[in-house]
């Protein structure tokens, strides 16, 4: 891995940066990747988590991708562009200006729950910039690491992009390299690890995490237009995404109707479940039993467990990993529910008694990834987004925020630190390059030793 670093490292010294041509091409072969070989990137993702819905790694993994490779070849010559800044007075008529320059290398360890969309998205965004670049994907998806090794090999030289494949101890290794950026997607612990490793260099890191994204559902606002929103954004992909509700709060007096609206909206979605193509698997049989350990914990600390079972199926008795969406009502704070990132298809469902509440409720936690809001009163959104904290917000919807190209995505406090997508992400794998450009005619010297009376003359006048 260093000798591919170091590689990568004098190539990018001896071609200097990129043109912006030369930027688009990259990315066209990078989109190309996607469009031609979509059936090999849905069977490789399903093969790897036991069944995952074709039209999902469609939408989730290929189409978001495609939309962020275009929209950033047709911006990519415009963010290149020197940025004109501000000259005091007294040091005109000189010129300031900021260049973005390329990096270098650019490491990018990506997870295994989106594993070509969020491995090739922050990879979109370190071409833009005109980086190359050194991918870990995840061990967890070994079919789609193999495929992504072979496919970015067939495009691209391995000095401008490369592929480390292997488990928790090639990732650790490959975090303690001395890259110019290195940026992590995963869960909270491993980014810590991620965070302490790439310190002995000096490395700046991007932290993509997730945490407990709440879904608030403000009264009056139609019950079963929440429920069907935050029903798919918490059962697409069987509930592993990192920006899935976590968990919602329904006014007190509506939870009963918001669980019979979210049961119902969930068999609209999925009629039947296992041998329903649409319905994806869970990863693994650790991430499986993982979730049947939290219902378990919270119905033994007194929560009601309602499973979402619209065929009354057998779960005890498949060939695969599927797990049935499930509702839990009357959890409280010491169940480990409400204590993780659930990152499956279970929605612990909170009440709360006036809008305050709900507001403490969420402020009290760890600031998480996204914050979904529905309510029809302007003023109370504006207090929740003035009022709470969370890497991104999407009102009257879920999951939405993180499609925007133009808009930045990245977590905040325990859910992240650094945004990408669009022209944040190529700030992000830039490095924006003050230059000052003094004229012939200097006044500057003015302010020069031998200092006179007249030096404290002017600044004086330049303070006044």
């Amino acid at each position: 891995m260093r000798d591919i670093l170091e590689r990568q490292r004098a190539a990018f010294l001896q071609d200097g940066p990129p043109s912006a041509a030369a930027r688009r091409e990259a990315l066209l072969r990078l989109r190309r990747i996607l469009t031609e070989h979509q059936d090999e990137i849905a069977t490789a993702i399903s093969a790897d988590f036991g069944h995952r819905s074709w039209h999902e790694t469609l939408l989730a993994d290929i189409f978001t991708t495609v939309a962020g490779i275009k929209h950033a070849r047709r911006h990519v010559a415009g963010w290149m562009k020197p940025e004109r800044r501000a000259v005091p007075l007294h040091f005109r008529p000189g010129r300031a200006r900021v260049v973005y320059q390329p990096l270098g290398v650019v490491g990018i360890i990506s997870p295994w729950n989106y594993p070509v969309g969020l491995a090739l998205a922050p990879l979109t965004a370190a071409l833009a910039a005109g980086n190359r670049a050194m991918l870990k994907p995840s061990e967890y998806t070994p079919a789609t690491s193999a495929l992504l090794a072979r496919l970015l090999g067939e495009a691209f030289p391995p000095e401008q992009i490369a592929v480390v494949t292997g488990g928790p101890d090639v990732g650790a290794a490959f975090s303690a390299l001395p890259f110019d950026h290195l940026f992590f997607t995963g869960s909270a612990p491993v980014g810590r690890a991620i965070l302490r490793a790439a310190s002995e260099n000096l490395v700046p890191v991007t932290l993509e995490l997730g945490g407990k994204s709440p879904a608030l559902v403000g009264l009056g606002f139609p019950l079963e237009r929440a429920a069907r929103s935050i029903a798919h954004g918490k059962l697409l992909n069987a509930g592993q995404t990192c920006v899935a509700p976590d968990y919602a709060l329904i006014p007190e007096s509506e939870v009963e109707r918001f669980a019979s609206a979210f049961a119902a909206q969930a068999a609209r979605l999925y009629p039947r479940l296992l041998d329903n193509p649409d319905y994806s698997s869970i990863v693994s049989a650790p991430h499986r039993e993982r979730l049947v350990a939290l219902v378990e914990d919270a119905r033994a600390k007194g929560a009601r467990v309602v499973e979402i079972n619209p065929a009354g199926e057998d779960f005890g008795h498949q060939p695969g990993r599927k797990f049935p969406p499930t509702l839990l009502l009357g959890t409280t704070d010491d169940m480990t529910v409400m204590q993780r990132e659930i990152f499956g298809p279970i929605l612990p469902v909170r009440p709360y008694r006036d809008f305050a509440e709900a507001l403490a409720y969420i402020n009290e936690r760890p600031r998480p990834l996204a914050l979904y809001y529905f309510d029809l009163d302007r003023e109370r959104q504006r207090t929740v987004l003035a009022r709470t904290t969370s890497g991104g917000v999407s009102i009257n919807d879920t999951l939405l925020q993180y499609l925007q190209e133009d808009l930045p995505f990245g977590g905040i406090g325990s859910s992240g630190m650094g945004a990408y997508h669009g022209r944040e992400g190529f700030l992000l794998f830039s490095h924006c390059k003050a230059v000052f450009e003094q004229s012939r005619v200097n006044l500057a010297d003015l302010l020069r030793p031998p200092y006179r009376k007249r030096v404290a003359a002017l600044v004086g006048a330049l303070m006044r």
